[in-house]
């Protein structure tokens, strides 16, 4: 008589480094100070000039965060700039003031080209830079809505015409990225605003362009990228862990009012955050954010309040073997 045939082994979850619950996690925040999306007319405390950039993320960094991401902007009138120049200003006084790790975006703004975004993380040889997964719609253009009038130029043409406006990040630019950076000891925050981006950042890792521990940044709420909603952010965290098992660090941010209620679904879910004026102009219903250093206490205070920790910027140095700020161009 045959033997009976054995029953399946059961699965085994797949546990990332970062998917402990335990008391005594800790937890790396990100702090995005002032980024390209938000304008002059929309908060006045966004910062503009590269004093504003420095002392916001400082403060931000006094406040708890590990790792603060920067974009540049136009002293005069606050539109998105990216030359290494308008970043040397501010990267000498965070560093000479702070510990926190400095990532330099490679984003800049959907307006840019990539040479043009990838400069200054070329030539400053940043720990970090932020690396988009792929090509897509970037609707700025609802936020219209709420101004009538604007401080500057710039600023309604750069909302209304988004409907019509592609955030480029092809296959090719991004091993351009990859390529040219790789060179400098420079990792990645890795930004998927999509499932398919995680699929991407697979596609790089199988052809070695692109070594783990990764970064990744899942980004939630963006019109053109993946939605708000838990099933969203628990999905996202899904196809992660199955995709890079335990060779990633999970961290999120949710766009505008979506920041604090996503930082505390994803710490729920083992991950990491990411606040800041670039992303979220809010720190509650109606009242706006008066810094960057606010929304920091802010996810820090729940971060605490479930018996976490946070991560210093040497614990984030270790989890991300990060090359060090004695190793950067600025």
């Amino acid at each position: 008589m045959a033997k009976p045939a054995a029953p399946p082994k059961k699965a085994t979850a797949v546990t990332a480094p970062n998917v402990h619950k335990g008391k005594g996690r800790k937890v790396m925040i990100t702090c995005a100070v002032t980024g390209s999306i938000h304008t002059p007319t929309m908060s006045p405390h966004l910062p503009i000039t590269a004093a504003e950039i420095a002392d916001a993320a400082i403060g931000a960094a006094e406040a708890g965060a590990a790792l603060v991401h920067l974009h540049a902007r136009d002293e005069k009138t606050g539109k998105p700039i990216h030359t290494p120049a308008a970043f040397h200003p501010f990267l000498k006084v965070i560093k000479q003031r702070t510990d926190a790790v400095l990532n330099i975006t490679t984003g800049g703004a959907p307006t840019m080209s990539i040479d043009e975004r990838l400069e200054p993380c070329a030539v400053l040889k940043p720990e970090v830079a932020s690396l988009n997964m792929g090509s897509m719609n970037f609707g700025l253009y609802p936020m219209l809505e709420r101004f009538k009038e604007f401080k500057h130029a710039w600023e309604k043409p750069y909302l209304a015409e988004s409907d019509d406006r592609i955030f480029k990040n092809t296959f090719k630019d991004i091993e351009n990225i990859l390529t040219r950076c790789a060179a400098n000891d420079t990792r990645f925050e890795i930004e998927c605003y999509d499932i398919g981006h995680l699929y991407t950042l697979r596609h790089f890792a199988d052809r070695g362009l692109v070594k783990p521990p990764f970064f990744i940044q899942s980004v939630f709420g963006l019109l053109g990228g993946i939605g708000p909603h838990p099933e969203d952010v628990q999905h996202m965290r899904r196809t992660a862990d199955r995709l890079f098992g335990k060779d990633y660090y999970w961290s999120v941010l949710g766009a505008g009012r979506n920041q604090l209620p996503i930082a505390a679904q994803a710490l729920a879910l083992g991950g990491n955050v990411r606040v800041g004026l670039e992303d979220s102009l809010w720190i509650g219903p109606g009242k706006l954010a008066e810094s960057n250093a606010e929304q920091v206490r802010a996810v820090r205070k729940i971060i605490e309040g479930m018996g976490l920790e946070i991560a210093t910027p040497a614990d984030a140095r270790e989890m991300l073997q990060l090359k060090g700020g004695d190793k950067v161009n600025f």
